[in-house]
């Protein structure tokens, strides 16, 4: 994969550079040490993720387009967690994420394979199960209430705003449109999602070419 701009030894003390510059902590070579070991694989992770995204050039990183900025952070901190079981290094990634790009994303969290994120300011995602090819937009909200944890399917859609909470089901080819909160509730598949009234849900079948916008499938 071209990396845009940089080699990798130029991304990795960029990477760093930003890590001194959020967490002053002084333990920056640190950081950049376990970094390096586990970058290549980050990479492949997300060159994966980006050859999938229809809006994205194939085979190509970009550091300064945003998106791309909020993966490559979430996907080397959670390699890194992964791998290594270390968890200064994925925290120092996670607040990075926050400062740059408005994301809450732990590296716990077990994210798809796929992912587009349209804008990633205010998203909030839990520990929860997240299927392949999720769409996420700008203030879409994914929260867990004590043992109740919401499962997402493949190809779903969540439009800003929108939220699932608790116990919720979203089944496969689902979206959620903008505003829309589903709690302890189930959408069934291939439906939109609508707010009507008194919380409950409107739904009517999804746009078939709807995913073509956003990947190659």
């Amino acid at each position: 994969m071209k990396l845009r701009g940089h080699t990798r030894e130029t991304l990795l003390a960029y990477v760093t550079a930003q890590c001194a510059h959020i967490v002053p902590d002084g333990r920056e070579a640190v950081f950049r040490a376990v970094a390096d070991v586990h970058l290549d694989e980050a990479l492949e992770r997300l060159h994966r993720c980006i050859n999938a995204c229809a809006p994205w050039r194939p085979d190509e990183f970009n550091v300064l387009q945003s998106s791309q900025h909020t993966a490559f952070l979430y996907y080397l901190a959670n390699t890194i967690w992964r791998r290594s079981g270390d968890t200064e290094a994925p925290t120092r990634l996670f607040l990075m994420n926050k400062a740059f790009n408005g994301i809450d994303l732990f590296y716990e969290i077990a994210m798809p394979e796929v992912f587009y994120i349209g804008h990633s300011v205010g998203i909030v995602l839990a520990k929860a199960t997240y299927g392949n090819f999720l769409v996420l937009y700008q203030g879409a909200t994914v929260g867990r209430h004590k043992d109740q944890i919401p499962v997402i399917g493949d190809r779903v859609v969540l439009y800003p705003g929108s939220s699932v909470a608790a116990g919720s089901v979203i089944e496969d080819d689902v979206v959620l449109s903008q505003g829309v909160r589903v709690i302890n509730k189930r959408v069934p598949r291939g439906m939109m999602a609508f707010a009507g009234a008194g919380n409950e849900l409107v739904l009517r079948p999804r746009p078939d070419d709807l995913l073509a916008e956003y990947f190659r499938l």
